[in-house]
């Protein structure tokens, strides 16, 4: 059974940082590209950023590009997404997702398989 455990969010005043952790269990990272996405109230879905792990590739979305970097622990299976210089508007439920088999279209949430069940991250002004 494939599990996707999301930890560290919470509040935090803008301008600050944070670190989301996504622990994996029944599947290994190593095998799957690894995506980062975000919801906010009333708003879709939105792609934050993507790891292609076999070829350590990395990609942001718009909103979060130079102020976010994915990073990733083997030994721990788990991914990594640090947010700097956060701002009200980064206020959202964060997911981890897995895609286990990459077809280059890392930005597109159909893509993935597996999903964790998100974290609030709250950035207050």
């Amino acid at each position: 059974q494939v599990q996707l455990v999301e930890s560290g969010g919470g509040l935090v005043q803008a301008g600050g940082s944070l670190r989301l952790s996504c622990a994996a269990s029944g599947l290994i990272l190593s095998r799957n590209v690894m995506g980062w996405f975000r919801q906010a109230p009333g708003k879709e879905r939105e792609f934050v950023g993507a790891t292609i792990w076999s070829g350590g590739s990395t990609f942001y979305g718009d909103s979060v590009k130079g102020r976010s970097t994915i990073s990733r622990e083997d030994a721990k299976n788990t991914v990594y997404l640090q947010l700097n210089s956060l701002k009200p508007e980064d206020t959202a439920v964060y997911y981890c997702a897995a895609d286990k088999s990459y077809r280059g279209r890392y930005y597109r949430e159909e893509d993935y398989d597996y999903w964790g069940k998100g974290i609030q991250v709250n950035v207050s002004s």
